[in-house]
């Protein structure tokens, strides 16, 4: 009960952050909020595929995560190409200074570092282009529906949770849990589509809320079932200590992460 509790309040801060940062509306804050986050992220990531002797690489791969995040962000806002040089000097710099590391496998930490940036910091990269782009409502029906499955799945699953989804990943998954937190998600973007005047956000009638609910819980669910997959490769449990009752930054933003990738997607495609 006492873990419950803190998981909880865990939550519910992280919400009130997030919520807040978006209903201020100030961009730069949101920015500077998740390139923290994306640094924590990658931090976490390479915590999890350490090897000895890699405290310069990882020092670099911080670095290399916090300009990859800046790229996208700073092409939105201007159409610099700054970041873009930046990033690729970095890239430079990083594959010179593993020719002079001598402990540990170098192409182990190449593709750790690089898919360490990837994984983290270019979806929430992405996320942060899409404030600037669509505007905060838009990325708050992300959180929103990305909570609500998450919710319904929790509650269902333990209910009458009996058909593993992923077992050999999370055995703890059910398909009763999926479905209903898709079904919660669907009767909210009905609600939503009924009751959120046209303009907020990119969103307008029943049939564009009800797919967008239903890509965010599909992306959503895969997320953390990605997340699960890189955790029960290195044997962990969380991917760290970080948030009371939820481990680490990244068993918090593993579902967004996946979920970002797939709005951003789906809105180039559109627009």
């Amino acid at each position: 009960m006492k873990k419950f509790i803190i998981r909880a309040i865990s939550g519910i801060l992280y919400g009130v952050l997030i919520i807040a940062s978006l209903v201020i509306d100030n961009e730069l804050l949101f920015d500077i909020l998740f390139g923290l986050i994306a640094v924590l992220g990658i931090h976490e990531f390479n915590h999890l595929m350490s090897a000895e002797g890699r405290n310069i690489e990882k020092s670099l791969d911080a670095v290399g995560g916090l300009l990859l995040f800046w790229v996208p962000v700073i092409w939105v806002i201007g159409g610099s190409t700054l970041g873009i040089g930046l990033y690729l000097a970095y890239l430079v710099a990083r594959l010179v200074v593993q020719l002079y590391i001598k402990q540990g496998n170098p192409l182990t930490s190449l593709s750790a570092s690089l898919m360490g940036q990837v994984y983290v910091a270019l979806p929430l990269s992405i996320l942060s282009s899409l404030y600037h782009f669509v505007g905060q409502y838009m990325v708050l029906a992300m959180f929103a529906f990305i909570w609500i499955s998450d919710t319904g799945a929790y509650m269902v699953g333990c209910l009458i949770g009996k058909h593993r989804l992923f077992e050999r990943i999370s055995p703890k998954k059910s398909w009763e849990g999926f479905f209903g937190g898709l079904g919660l998600s669907i009767i909210i973007a009905a609600l939503a589509a009924r009751f959120i005047p046209d303009g907020y956000v990119l969103l307008s009638g029943y049939t564009q809320w009800i797919v967008f609910a239903v890509l965010v819980t599909i992306f959503s669910t895969w997320g953390d079932l990605c997340e699960s997959l890189i955790k029960r490769t290195v044997g962990v449990k969380d991917s760290g200590k970080l948030i009371p009752g939820h481990g680490g930054i990244l068993d918090r933003i593993d579902s967004l992460l996946l979920v970002s990738l797939a709005v951003g997607a789906l809105i180039l495609m559109i627009i």
